[in-house]
Protein backbone atom coordinates (compact mmCIF):
# COMPACT_ATOMS: atom_id res chain seq x y z
CA UNK A 1 0.00 0.00 0.00
CA UNK A 2 2.78 2.53 0.97
CA UNK A 3 4.50 2.35 -2.43
CA UNK A 4 0.92 2.79 -4.52
CA UNK A 5 0.17 5.97 -1.82
CA UNK A 6 3.88 7.30 -2.78
CA UNK A 7 3.75 6.95 -6.65
CA UNK A 8 -0.17 8.72 -6.70
CA UNK A 9 1.45 11.30 -4.94
CA UNK A 10 4.13 11.62 -6.96
CA UNK A 11 1.84 11.65 -10.05
CA UNK A 12 -0.40 14.19 -8.43
CA UNK A 13 3.09 16.16 -8.22
CA UNK A 14 3.70 15.83 -12.11
CA UNK A 15 0.77 17.12 -12.81
CA UNK A 16 0.07 19.62 -10.96
CA UNK A 17 3.86 20.64 -12.13
CA UNK A 18 2.49 20.10 -15.58
CA UNK A 19 -0.25 22.34 -15.49
CA UNK A 20 1.72 25.42 -13.92
CA UNK A 21 4.46 24.98 -15.83
CA UNK A 22 1.75 25.23 -18.78
CA UNK A 23 0.62 28.44 -17.39
CA UNK A 24 3.99 29.90 -16.69
CA UNK A 25 5.00 29.88 -20.51
CA UNK A 26 3.64 33.01 -20.87
CA UNK A 27 4.95 36.28 -18.39
CA UNK A 28 3.75 36.77 -15.29
CA UNK A 29 1.20 39.57 -14.73
CA UNK A 30 1.87 40.69 -11.34
CA UNK A 31 4.31 43.50 -10.51
CA UNK A 32 8.05 42.30 -11.11
CA UNK A 33 10.48 41.63 -7.90
CA UNK A 34 13.65 43.56 -8.45
CA UNK A 35 16.15 41.88 -11.06
CA UNK A 36 13.90 38.53 -10.95
CA UNK A 37 11.56 39.21 -13.07
CA UNK A 38 8.40 37.08 -10.78
CA UNK A 39 6.80 38.52 -7.52
CA UNK A 40 8.14 36.71 -4.40
CA UNK A 41 4.57 37.04 -3.09
CA UNK A 42 2.22 35.12 -5.74
CA UNK A 43 5.13 32.85 -8.02
CA UNK A 44 4.63 29.36 -8.14
CA UNK A 45 8.06 26.40 -7.58
CA UNK A 46 6.93 25.58 -11.50
CA UNK A 47 6.87 29.33 -12.74
CA UNK A 48 10.07 29.40 -11.19
CA UNK A 49 11.55 26.47 -12.31
CA UNK A 50 10.36 27.27 -15.90
CA UNK A 51 12.25 30.66 -15.61
CA UNK A 52 15.39 28.89 -14.27
CA UNK A 53 15.63 25.97 -17.57
CA UNK A 54 14.82 29.25 -19.84
CA UNK A 55 18.64 30.56 -18.25
CA UNK A 56 16.05 34.01 -16.57
CA UNK A 57 16.78 33.06 -13.57
CA UNK A 58 18.66 31.48 -11.14
CA UNK A 59 19.05 30.10 -7.87
CA UNK A 60 21.25 32.20 -6.58
CA UNK A 61 19.52 35.11 -7.70
CA UNK A 62 16.09 33.76 -5.99
CA UNK A 63 18.64 32.97 -2.68
CA UNK A 64 19.62 36.33 -2.55
CA UNK A 65 16.24 38.02 -2.93
CA UNK A 66 14.97 35.94 0.04
CA UNK A 67 17.53 36.43 2.06
CA UNK A 68 17.74 40.06 1.36
CA UNK A 69 13.96 39.97 2.37
CA UNK A 70 15.09 38.10 5.61
CA UNK A 71 17.23 41.03 6.36
CA UNK A 72 14.55 43.46 5.99
CA UNK A 73 11.66 42.47 6.57
CA UNK A 74 11.48 40.00 9.85
CA UNK A 75 12.85 42.34 12.48
CA UNK A 76 8.78 43.05 11.97
CA UNK A 77 7.70 39.58 12.86
CA UNK A 78 10.62 37.60 13.84
CA UNK A 79 10.42 34.70 12.10
CA UNK A 80 13.22 33.30 10.92
CA UNK A 81 15.70 32.09 13.80
CA UNK A 82 18.77 32.04 11.47
CA UNK A 83 20.02 31.53 8.01
CA UNK A 84 22.10 29.21 6.67
CA UNK A 85 25.58 30.09 6.13
CA UNK A 86 25.77 27.69 3.10
CA UNK A 87 22.51 28.81 1.43
CA UNK A 88 24.48 30.67 -1.28
CA UNK A 89 26.60 28.15 -2.07
CA UNK A 90 23.59 25.67 -2.14
CA UNK A 91 22.21 27.64 -4.82
CA UNK A 92 25.71 27.66 -6.92
CA UNK A 93 25.39 24.02 -6.71
CA UNK A 94 22.11 24.20 -8.30
CA UNK A 95 22.70 26.70 -10.98
CA UNK A 96 25.36 24.18 -12.15
CA UNK A 97 22.82 21.77 -12.21
CA UNK A 98 20.68 23.69 -14.23
CA UNK A 99 23.15 24.58 -17.11
CA UNK A 100 24.23 20.27 -17.42
CA UNK A 101 20.31 19.93 -17.94
CA UNK A 102 21.21 17.40 -14.61
CA UNK A 103 17.91 19.23 -12.45
CA UNK A 104 16.88 16.56 -9.86
CA UNK A 105 13.50 17.40 -9.56
CA UNK A 106 11.00 20.60 -8.71
CA UNK A 107 12.40 21.78 -5.33
CA UNK A 108 16.57 21.86 -7.30
CA UNK A 109 17.21 25.66 -5.90
CA UNK A 110 13.86 26.25 -4.14
CA UNK A 111 14.89 27.64 -1.28
CA UNK A 112 13.19 26.16 1.90
CA UNK A 113 12.84 27.42 5.32
CA UNK A 114 12.87 24.29 8.22
CA UNK A 115 11.29 24.82 11.56
CA UNK A 116 13.80 24.34 14.39
CA UNK A 117 12.70 21.22 15.89
CA UNK A 118 13.71 19.28 12.62
CA UNK A 119 17.46 18.11 13.07
CA UNK A 120 19.91 19.94 10.40
CA UNK A 121 23.56 19.02 10.72
CA UNK A 122 26.24 21.76 11.29
CA UNK A 123 23.45 24.05 12.37
CA UNK A 124 21.59 24.79 15.26
CA UNK A 125 18.28 22.80 16.27
CA UNK A 126 16.94 23.97 19.41
CA UNK A 127 13.32 23.20 19.46
CA UNK A 128 13.14 26.95 21.12
CA UNK A 129 14.96 25.81 24.02
CA UNK A 130 17.94 27.36 25.70
CA UNK A 131 18.79 23.51 27.08
CA UNK A 132 19.51 22.27 22.88
CA UNK A 133 21.12 25.90 22.26
CA UNK A 134 24.68 24.38 22.44
CA UNK A 135 25.79 21.71 20.15
CA UNK A 136 24.22 21.43 16.66
CA UNK A 137 23.14 17.46 16.07
CA UNK A 138 25.60 15.69 13.51
CA UNK A 139 23.32 14.57 11.11
CA UNK A 140 20.17 15.69 9.46
CA UNK A 141 16.53 14.45 10.30
CA UNK A 142 15.50 12.05 7.46
CA UNK A 143 13.06 14.88 6.00
CA UNK A 144 16.19 16.99 5.40
CA UNK A 145 18.21 14.52 3.70
CA UNK A 146 15.50 13.96 1.20
CA UNK A 147 15.22 18.09 0.69
CA UNK A 148 18.89 18.00 -0.10
CA UNK A 149 19.12 15.37 -2.57
CA UNK A 150 16.31 16.78 -4.32
CA UNK A 151 18.46 19.91 -4.21
CA UNK A 152 16.31 22.50 -2.03
CA UNK A 153 18.29 25.18 -0.90
CA UNK A 154 18.51 25.23 3.05
CA UNK A 155 17.66 28.47 3.76
CA UNK A 156 17.65 28.65 7.86
CA UNK A 157 15.37 27.89 10.59
CA UNK A 158 12.01 28.62 11.66
CA UNK A 159 10.71 30.20 15.15
CA UNK A 160 8.32 28.09 16.94
CA UNK A 161 6.51 28.07 20.36
CA UNK A 162 9.07 26.57 22.42
CA UNK A 163 8.79 22.27 22.79
CA UNK A 164 5.83 22.65 19.74
CA UNK A 165 3.67 24.54 22.36
CA UNK A 166 3.78 21.17 24.71
CA UNK A 167 5.37 22.96 27.75
CA UNK A 168 2.96 25.25 29.76
CA UNK A 169 -0.19 24.88 30.72
CA UNK A 170 -0.80 28.62 29.59
CA UNK A 171 1.47 29.09 26.82
CA UNK A 172 1.81 31.72 24.31
CA UNK A 173 1.96 30.35 20.56
CA UNK A 174 4.89 32.05 18.67
CA UNK A 175 6.87 32.61 21.42
CA UNK A 176 10.45 30.33 22.24
CA UNK A 177 13.39 31.43 25.05
CA UNK A 178 15.68 31.31 21.92
CA UNK A 179 14.25 34.12 19.90
CA UNK A 180 11.32 35.48 21.69
CA UNK A 181 7.65 36.29 19.89
CA UNK A 182 7.01 35.69 16.29
CA UNK A 183 4.35 38.08 14.88
CA UNK A 184 1.09 37.68 12.79
CA UNK A 185 2.42 39.33 9.62
CA UNK A 186 -1.10 40.72 9.18
CA UNK A 187 -1.83 42.41 11.70
CA UNK A 188 1.53 42.39 14.26
CA UNK A 189 -0.13 42.62 17.79
CA UNK A 190 -1.87 39.42 17.01
CA UNK A 191 -0.91 35.76 17.24
CA UNK A 192 0.00 33.47 14.52
CA UNK A 193 -0.62 30.69 16.40
CA UNK A 194 1.24 27.84 16.82
CA UNK A 195 3.76 25.75 16.86
CA UNK A 196 4.84 26.06 13.70
CA UNK A 197 3.86 29.58 13.78
CA UNK A 198 7.29 30.70 12.37
CA UNK A 199 7.16 28.83 9.14
CA UNK A 200 3.45 30.12 8.75
CA UNK A 201 4.58 33.58 9.57
CA UNK A 202 7.92 33.87 7.01
CA UNK A 203 5.47 32.17 4.59
CA UNK A 204 2.76 34.90 4.59
CA UNK A 205 5.89 37.36 4.80
CA UNK A 206 7.64 35.85 1.24
CA UNK A 207 10.69 35.11 3.23
CA UNK A 208 11.14 31.87 1.45
CA UNK A 209 9.14 29.63 -1.08
CA UNK A 210 8.13 27.00 0.79
CA UNK A 211 8.98 26.06 4.63
CA UNK A 212 8.23 22.66 6.48
CA UNK A 213 5.91 22.47 10.03
CA UNK A 214 5.16 19.83 12.44
CA UNK A 215 1.89 19.33 13.94
CA UNK A 216 0.47 16.99 16.91
CA UNK A 217 -2.79 18.41 16.53
CA UNK A 218 -3.11 21.46 14.77
CA UNK A 219 0.77 22.83 14.15
CA UNK A 220 0.70 22.75 10.66
CA UNK A 221 -2.84 23.91 9.74
CA UNK A 222 -3.99 26.21 12.62
CA UNK A 223 -0.95 28.68 11.82
CA UNK A 224 -1.31 27.81 8.33
CA UNK A 225 -4.94 29.58 8.49
CA UNK A 226 -3.71 32.42 11.25
CA UNK A 227 -1.40 33.54 8.92
CA UNK A 228 -3.62 32.87 5.08
CA UNK A 229 -0.89 30.65 3.79
CA UNK A 230 -1.35 26.80 2.96
CA UNK A 231 -0.45 23.93 5.72
CA UNK A 232 -0.83 20.16 4.89
CA UNK A 233 -0.88 17.56 7.71
CA UNK A 234 0.16 14.32 5.57
CA UNK A 235 -1.34 10.85 6.58
CA UNK A 236 0.83 9.47 9.96
CA UNK A 237 4.04 8.14 8.97
CA UNK A 238 4.06 9.35 5.16
CA UNK A 239 6.51 11.51 6.00
CA UNK A 240 9.45 10.56 8.39
CA UNK A 241 10.10 11.76 11.92
CA UNK A 242 13.40 10.41 12.27
CA UNK A 243 15.56 13.24 13.71
CA UNK A 244 12.17 15.85 14.44
CA UNK A 245 11.74 16.77 18.18
CA UNK A 246 9.06 14.21 19.56
CA UNK A 247 6.15 14.91 21.88
CA UNK A 248 4.11 11.92 20.69
CA UNK A 249 4.81 8.76 17.93
CA UNK A 250 0.96 7.72 17.71
CA UNK A 251 0.28 11.41 16.24
CA UNK A 252 3.54 13.58 15.79
CA UNK A 253 3.89 14.27 11.44
CA UNK A 254 6.09 17.20 9.68
CA UNK A 255 4.41 18.49 6.72
CA UNK A 256 4.66 21.03 3.94
CA UNK A 257 3.48 24.48 4.06
CA UNK A 258 3.66 27.39 1.08
CA UNK A 259 1.12 30.20 -0.34
CA UNK A 260 -0.25 27.87 -2.72
CA UNK A 261 -1.49 24.14 -2.95
CA UNK A 262 0.83 23.31 -6.05
CA UNK A 263 4.01 23.96 -3.75
CA UNK A 264 2.31 22.49 -1.21
CA UNK A 265 2.12 18.94 -3.34
CA UNK A 266 5.67 19.80 -4.43
CA UNK A 267 7.29 19.79 -1.09
CA UNK A 268 5.00 16.59 -0.14
CA UNK A 269 6.39 15.12 -2.97
CA UNK A 270 9.76 15.13 -1.76
CA UNK A 271 9.88 14.55 1.59
CA UNK A 272 7.28 11.82 2.09
CA UNK A 273 8.88 8.39 1.99
CA UNK A 274 8.67 7.23 -1.64
CA UNK A 275 11.19 9.43 -2.54
CA UNK A 276 11.88 12.25 -5.20
CA UNK A 277 9.03 13.25 -7.72
CA UNK A 278 11.41 14.15 -10.66
CA UNK A 279 9.67 16.20 -13.52
CA UNK A 280 10.33 16.56 -17.23
CA UNK A 281 8.12 18.46 -18.73
CA UNK A 282 4.24 18.36 -19.72
CA UNK A 283 4.43 15.92 -22.49
CA UNK A 284 1.84 13.39 -22.46
CA UNK A 285 0.36 14.74 -19.07
CA UNK A 286 -1.80 16.97 -20.66
CA UNK A 287 -4.96 15.00 -20.16
CA UNK A 288 -4.74 14.95 -16.83
CA UNK A 289 -4.70 18.52 -15.90
CA UNK A 290 -6.99 19.97 -13.17
CA UNK A 291 -10.53 20.38 -14.95
CA UNK A 292 -12.24 23.96 -14.64
CA UNK A 293 -15.19 21.89 -13.36
CA UNK A 294 -12.85 20.51 -10.82
CA UNK A 295 -15.24 20.49 -8.01
CA UNK A 296 -18.48 19.55 -9.54
CA UNK A 297 -20.13 16.68 -8.14
CA UNK A 298 -17.60 16.84 -5.38
CA UNK A 299 -20.16 16.23 -1.80
CA UNK A 300 -17.91 17.96 0.84
CA UNK A 301 -19.43 18.24 4.67
CA UNK A 302 -19.15 21.59 6.19
CA UNK A 303 -18.77 21.30 9.93
CA UNK A 304 -19.54 24.92 10.95
CA UNK A 305 -18.05 24.95 14.73
CA UNK A 306 -20.27 28.10 15.54
CA UNK A 307 -18.48 28.77 18.99
CA UNK A 308 -15.19 30.27 16.67
CA UNK A 309 -17.91 33.00 16.15
CA UNK A 310 -20.35 34.61 13.97
CA UNK A 311 -17.90 35.96 11.69
CA UNK A 312 -15.87 33.22 10.82
CA UNK A 313 -19.68 31.34 10.35
CA UNK A 314 -20.78 34.08 7.97
CA UNK A 315 -17.16 33.36 6.06
CA UNK A 316 -18.30 29.29 6.13
CA UNK A 317 -21.62 30.85 4.51
CA UNK A 318 -20.08 32.18 1.53
CA UNK A 319 -17.16 29.85 1.10
CA UNK A 320 -20.20 26.95 1.11
CA UNK A 321 -21.64 29.47 -1.59
CA UNK A 322 -19.04 29.67 -3.80
CA UNK A 323 -18.59 25.79 -3.64
CA UNK A 324 -21.97 24.59 -4.73
CA UNK A 325 -21.59 27.85 -7.43
CA UNK A 326 -18.99 25.28 -8.74
CA UNK A 327 -20.57 22.67 -9.00
CA UNK A 328 -19.90 20.58 -5.40
CA UNK A 329 -22.56 19.45 -2.77
CA UNK A 330 -22.40 20.90 0.22
CA UNK A 331 -24.46 19.53 3.52
CA UNK A 332 -23.83 20.39 6.69
CA UNK A 333 -22.07 17.51 9.13
CA UNK A 334 -21.22 17.16 13.12
CA UNK A 335 -18.68 14.54 13.13
CA UNK A 336 -19.21 12.59 16.68
CA UNK A 337 -17.51 12.09 20.04
CA UNK A 338 -15.35 14.97 19.67
CA UNK A 339 -16.09 15.28 23.49
CA UNK A 340 -14.36 11.90 24.24
CA UNK A 341 -12.10 12.90 21.99
CA UNK A 342 -11.06 15.84 24.04
CA UNK A 343 -11.12 14.02 27.39
CA UNK A 344 -8.63 11.45 26.39
CA UNK A 345 -6.04 12.99 24.28
CA UNK A 346 -4.32 15.09 26.54
CA UNK A 347 -3.84 12.18 29.22
CA UNK A 348 -2.58 9.85 26.37
CA UNK A 349 -0.14 12.14 25.07
CA UNK A 350 1.30 12.99 28.45
CA UNK A 351 2.45 9.55 28.38
CA UNK A 352 3.67 9.39 24.96
CA UNK A 353 5.53 13.38 25.16
CA UNK A 354 8.21 11.31 28.28
CA UNK A 355 8.74 8.30 26.40
CA UNK A 356 9.53 10.09 23.18
CA UNK A 357 11.58 13.34 24.77
CA UNK A 358 13.58 10.99 26.80
CA UNK A 359 14.83 8.80 23.36
CA UNK A 360 15.17 11.92 21.63
CA UNK A 361 17.08 14.20 24.64
CA UNK A 362 19.36 10.76 24.57
CA UNK A 363 20.77 11.89 20.91
CA UNK A 364 21.73 15.23 21.76
CA UNK A 365 24.32 17.20 24.08
CA UNK A 366 22.42 18.52 26.52
CA UNK A 367 19.67 17.59 29.59
CA UNK A 368 19.61 13.19 29.40
CA UNK A 369 15.62 13.09 29.88
CA UNK A 370 12.96 15.33 30.93
CA UNK A 371 13.55 15.19 34.31
CA UNK A 372 17.00 16.86 33.66
CA UNK A 373 15.15 19.08 31.22
CA UNK A 374 12.59 20.35 33.90
CA UNK A 375 15.96 20.73 36.43
CA UNK A 376 17.42 23.33 33.48
CA UNK A 377 14.17 25.03 33.16
CA UNK A 378 14.32 25.74 36.94
CA UNK A 379 17.56 27.21 36.76
CA UNK A 380 17.41 29.11 33.84
CA UNK A 381 15.33 32.21 34.23
CA UNK A 382 15.53 33.40 30.52
CA UNK A 383 12.98 29.77 30.15
CA UNK A 384 10.29 32.00 32.39
CA UNK A 385 10.28 34.77 30.68
CA UNK A 386 6.50 34.42 29.08
CA UNK A 387 6.07 30.55 29.20
CA UNK A 388 6.08 30.90 32.93
CA UNK A 389 5.75 27.06 33.72
CA UNK A 390 6.52 24.02 33.18
CA UNK A 391 3.23 21.67 34.06
CA UNK A 392 2.48 19.97 31.22
CA UNK A 393 6.35 18.92 31.88
CA UNK A 394 5.89 17.73 35.22
CA UNK A 395 2.40 16.11 34.66
CA UNK A 396 4.18 13.64 31.99
CA UNK A 397 7.31 13.26 34.23
CA UNK A 398 4.54 11.57 36.79
CA UNK A 399 2.41 9.83 33.91
CA UNK A 400 1.78 6.34 33.36
CA UNK A 401 3.87 4.54 31.41
CA UNK A 402 2.91 3.49 28.26
CA UNK A 403 3.39 0.05 28.80
CA UNK A 404 0.50 0.61 31.41
CA UNK A 405 -2.48 -0.79 30.68
CA UNK A 406 -4.88 1.81 31.41
CA UNK A 407 -2.99 4.00 29.33
CA UNK A 408 -2.91 1.17 25.91
CA UNK A 409 -6.93 1.19 26.79
CA UNK A 410 -6.68 5.13 26.27
CA UNK A 411 -4.66 5.16 23.45
CA UNK A 412 -6.86 2.44 21.59
CA UNK A 413 -10.24 4.26 22.21
CA UNK A 414 -8.73 7.60 20.89
CA UNK A 415 -7.43 5.60 17.98
CA UNK A 416 -10.65 3.74 17.61
CA UNK A 417 -13.08 7.16 17.95
CA UNK A 418 -11.29 9.22 15.75
CA UNK A 419 -11.29 6.99 12.58
CA UNK A 420 -15.26 6.55 13.10
CA UNK A 421 -15.69 9.92 13.33
CA UNK A 422 -14.24 10.79 10.32
CA UNK A 423 -15.28 7.89 8.81
CA UNK A 424 -18.71 7.34 9.33
CA UNK A 425 -19.48 11.02 8.73
CA UNK A 426 -17.88 10.27 5.48
CA UNK A 427 -19.89 7.31 4.92
CA UNK A 428 -23.40 8.22 6.01
CA UNK A 429 -23.34 11.65 4.07
CA UNK A 430 -21.09 10.01 0.88
CA UNK A 431 -18.69 12.94 1.26
CA UNK A 432 -15.24 13.30 -0.51
CA UNK A 433 -14.02 15.13 2.05
CA UNK A 434 -15.50 17.18 5.51
CA UNK A 435 -14.47 20.87 5.93
CA UNK A 436 -14.83 22.89 8.83
CA UNK A 437 -13.14 26.72 9.99
CA UNK A 438 -9.65 26.08 10.36
CA UNK A 439 -9.27 29.26 13.27
CA UNK A 440 -10.85 32.11 14.62
CA UNK A 441 -9.14 35.57 13.48
CA UNK A 442 -5.45 35.78 15.38
CA UNK A 443 -6.07 36.85 19.03
CA UNK A 444 -3.68 39.87 20.45
CA UNK A 445 -0.61 38.20 21.49
CA UNK A 446 -0.58 38.34 25.67
CA UNK A 447 1.70 36.44 27.39
CA UNK A 448 0.14 36.66 31.13
CA UNK A 449 -2.96 35.63 29.59
CA UNK A 450 -2.11 32.93 27.26
CA UNK A 451 -3.05 31.71 24.07
CA UNK A 452 -7.02 31.97 23.57
CA UNK A 453 -6.45 28.58 21.09
CA UNK A 454 -9.65 26.46 21.87
CA UNK A 455 -10.13 25.07 18.22
CA UNK A 456 -11.31 21.61 17.65
CA UNK A 457 -11.52 21.53 13.88
CA UNK A 458 -7.48 19.29 13.61
CA UNK A 459 -8.72 17.02 16.53
CA UNK A 460 -10.27 13.99 14.82
CA UNK A 461 -7.42 14.09 11.79
CA UNK A 462 -4.33 14.11 14.10
CA UNK A 463 -5.72 11.31 16.54
CA UNK A 464 -6.81 9.22 13.92
CA UNK A 465 -3.69 9.97 11.49
CA UNK A 466 -5.52 11.31 8.95
CA UNK A 467 -4.69 13.95 6.40
CA UNK A 468 -5.65 17.58 6.55
CA UNK A 469 -4.94 20.67 4.26
CA UNK A 470 -6.19 24.03 4.84
CA UNK A 471 -6.47 26.64 2.66
CA UNK A 472 -7.39 30.40 2.47
CA UNK A 473 -10.67 30.89 2.87
CA UNK A 474 -10.59 34.85 3.28
CA UNK A 475 -10.67 37.47 6.09
CA UNK A 476 -12.04 38.76 9.01
CA UNK A 477 -10.93 42.23 9.00
CA UNK A 478 -7.56 42.20 8.52
CA UNK A 479 -7.17 38.89 9.67
CA UNK A 480 -7.18 35.76 7.70
CA UNK A 481 -9.22 32.36 7.91
CA UNK A 482 -8.41 29.10 6.30
CA UNK A 483 -11.02 26.04 5.75
CA UNK A 484 -9.58 23.11 6.76
CA UNK A 485 -10.01 19.84 4.64
CA UNK A 486 -10.03 16.47 6.16
CA UNK A 487 -10.49 12.78 4.51
CA UNK A 488 -9.66 9.64 5.14
CA UNK A 489 -6.56 7.39 5.73
CA UNK A 490 -3.80 7.93 2.98
CA UNK A 491 -5.88 10.13 0.88
CA UNK A 492 -3.48 12.80 0.49
CA UNK A 493 -3.80 13.11 -3.14
CA UNK A 494 -7.86 13.60 -3.03
CA UNK A 495 -7.51 16.04 -0.68
CA UNK A 496 -4.29 18.14 -2.28
CA UNK A 497 -6.45 17.68 -5.56
CA UNK A 498 -9.77 18.76 -3.93
CA UNK A 499 -7.74 21.75 -2.35
CA UNK A 500 -6.18 23.26 -5.82
CA UNK A 501 -10.13 23.06 -6.86
CA UNK A 502 -11.41 24.47 -3.61
CA UNK A 503 -8.26 27.71 -3.76
CA UNK A 504 -8.75 27.80 -7.01
CA UNK A 505 -12.49 29.01 -6.36
CA UNK A 506 -11.99 31.02 -3.25
CA UNK A 507 -8.98 32.99 -4.38
CA UNK A 508 -8.19 33.90 -1.11
CA UNK A 509 -4.99 35.31 -0.65
CA UNK A 510 -3.27 38.29 -0.05
CA UNK A 511 -0.37 40.06 0.91
CA UNK A 512 0.18 41.05 3.99
CA UNK A 513 0.39 45.01 5.29
CA UNK A 514 2.34 44.41 8.68
CA UNK A 515 -0.84 46.84 10.81
CA UNK A 516 0.87 47.50 14.17
CA UNK A 517 -2.60 46.98 15.43
CA UNK A 518 -6.46 45.91 14.08
CA UNK A 519 -8.30 47.43 17.15
CA UNK A 520 -11.09 45.80 18.15
CA UNK A 521 -13.12 44.60 15.44
CA UNK A 522 -11.47 41.93 14.08
CA UNK A 523 -11.69 39.56 17.43
CA UNK A 524 -13.77 37.39 18.20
Amino acid sequence: MRNVRNRSITALAATLLASALLAAAAPHPSAAAPRLGVDLDTVTIPELQARMGDGLLTSSALTTAYLHRIKTIDPKINAVLRTDPTALRQAAASDARHRRGAVRGPLDGIPVLIKDNVNTRGLATTAGSLALAGKPPGTDAALVTRLRKAGAVILGKTNLSEWANFRAAKPTSGWSAVSGQTNNPYVLDRNPCGSSSGSAAALAASLAQVAIGTETDGSIVCPAGMNGVVGHKPTLSLVSQDGVVPISAEQDTAGPMARNVVDTALTLSVISNGGIAHHGGATGLTDALPRPDGLRGKRIGLWRLPSLGPKVDALMTRTAKRLRAAGAEVVEVTPPYQKRLAELEFPALLSEFHRDIDAYLATRHGPRDLAGLIEFNRTHPAERTCFAGQELFEQALAAPPTTDPKYRAMRAELTDLSRRSINETMATHRLDAIASPTNPPAWTTDCARGDNDVIPSSTPAAVAGYPSLSVPAGFVGELPVGVLLMAGAHQDTELLTLGAAVENRLTAWRAPHYLPSAGTDASR
